[in-house]
């Protein structure tokens, strides 16, 4: 057991140091002049499959769309 709760607590450290790392690069890249809030998006967008990208982004233009929230839309 002992063994078990040491790697869990190296692991924890590890993962403490590349989350400062990960905020460090943030950081860096606003420092830049680049938006955090458009980096983080890409970043979650690049996880995704493009086929599973393009349905969310076909699903949200719809809803959008019934919302009148697109550009040249109706404001009905």
């Amino acid at each position: 057991m002992r063994a078990f709760i040491e790697r869990v607590e190296r692991l924890e450290e590890e993962k403490a140091t590349v989350a400062d790392d990960i905020k460090a690069v943030y950081a860096e890249a606003k420092a830049m002049g680049f938006e955090n809030k458009a980096i983080r998006r890409i970043i979650k967008i690049r996880e995704k499959s493009i086929d599973d990208y393009n349905n969310e982004m076909a699903v949200l233009d719809t809803y959008l769309a019934a919302l009148g929230m697109l550009p040249g839309g109706d404001d009905d």
